[in-house]
């Protein structure tokens, strides 16, 4: 059975009244390779002035194709091949936000410490090939597609960052955001590649709702989550690249924690499958020298304002996760509990810059 005939072949039609606050949307799909779940996330507050503000979001988690000693096109387009299949399918499941992994083009080779050839999968965030392909589909089925990439900056003396560009539905590219937080533990020598990210916390007017993208290692970071929240964000995307054995135990919490401090939504997306580099290489954590990452355990997952969350995809496949969203619940989870009035920032803020110059002058 296809996916489309498991929404009975009508995508227009109206969905089943909600009787629970998270409620199944009636798509399910899987074969041995890839899956296809959804998930409605409803407000149980029903309001007299405002409608329902629905937007569905999804989230592409997957393995990567051609062998790491490939040629560095050939790697891209087969990469590139695939994920069109899924957001083909994502269009029939009428998807408004689509969001991929970190690094979604290419291996994530920034274990290894070697420039060549991993750098020639840098690309420029407005013009290049994974812009100009993805902006195609995104005009064509009329989706706001968040794309993290490994992004050349050309004006800036080759600058290369870990960015994610948002290309609106018509094309266009509506803005980017590079990573803030760069991890430096065991194997991720990311530091090699780039550095931390210069355009601070941008939130993104889509037509659909208000978004944000926390790059991966960002997670780990609540003030990053909560500057996203102070800016307006009403879904923070969170594209990551994590390992069994290093962050599994913290996945379901982080994204989780940071959708209720910040009253907004949560979408957690992880890559798939285990990626063979033909060189070894050491990293700080002081095992053998080694030739794979490690099992990267997908598990993609979206969280509400008020902490429910859906159930995760399979950690060992290629899988879309379908989230319709109810916008209002944001302001609801703020009128009903009242974090973002009993924040004390002024406080927070003054005592932050104590401590800052307090550090800064210890320093000197």
């Amino acid at each position: 059975m296809t996916p489309t005939e498991q929404l009975d072949g009508n995508l227009n039609t109206p969905l089943p009244k909600v009787i629970r606050f998270i409620n199944p949307l009636g798509i399910e799909y899987e074969d041995r390779n890839f899956e296809v779940k959804g998930w409605q996330m409803l407000s149980r507050v029903h309001e007299e002035l405002r409608a329902p503000r629905l937007v569905r979001v999804g989230l592409i988690q997957h393995s990567i194709v051609a062998p790491t000693t490939d040629p560095i096109q050939n790697q891209r387009d087969a990469i590139h091949n695939k994920i069109k299949s899924y957001i083909v399918q994502a269009a029939q499941y009428n998807v408004n936000i689509l969001c991929l992994q970190e690094a979604w083009p290419m291996p994530f080779a920034f274990c290894t410490r070697e420039k060549y050839p991993w750098c020639e999968f840098a690309e420029d965030a407005e013009t290049g090939p994974t812009t100009v392909f993805l902006s195609e589909l995104a005009k064509k089925y009329n989706m706001v597609i968040v794309s993290p990439i490994l992004e050349r900056d050309s004006i800036d003396g080759d600058t290369i960052w870990n960015t994610s560009v948002v290309i609106n539905t018509d094309g266009t590219v509506l803005g980017k955001h590079r990573k803030n937080h760069i991890p430096r533990i065991g194997d991720f020598n990311e530091s090699t590649y780039y550095m931390e990210g210069n355009t601070g916390h941008p939130v993104f007017d889509t037509p659909f709702a208000r978004i944000a993208i926390n790059i991966c290692y960002g997670r780990h970071h609540p003030l990053n989550w909560l500057m996203f929240g102070l800016n307006g964000a009403e879904i923070v995307f969170n594209p990551s690249a994590t390992i069994q054995g290093l962050s599994e135990h913290l996945w379901p919490i982080e994204a989780r924690c940071a959708a209720i401090a910040n009253s907004y939504y949560t979408c957690a997306i992880n890559r798939v499958g285990t990626e063979h580099f033909a060189n070894e290489f050491t990293s700080g954590d002081g095992k053998p020298a080694h030739n794979d990452f490690g099992f990267f355990y997908g598990s993609s997952y979206i969280t509400a304002p008020d902490g429910s969350r859906t159930p995760s995809l399979n950690r060992h496949k290629d899988g879309l996760l379908v989230g319709e969203l109810d916008l209002n619940m944001c302001r609801h989870v703020k009128d009903i509990w009242g974090y973002r009035m009993t924040q004390r920032l002024d406080m927070y803020a003054k005592e932050l810059a104590e401590y800052v110059s307090k550090r800064d002058g210890k320093q000197d």
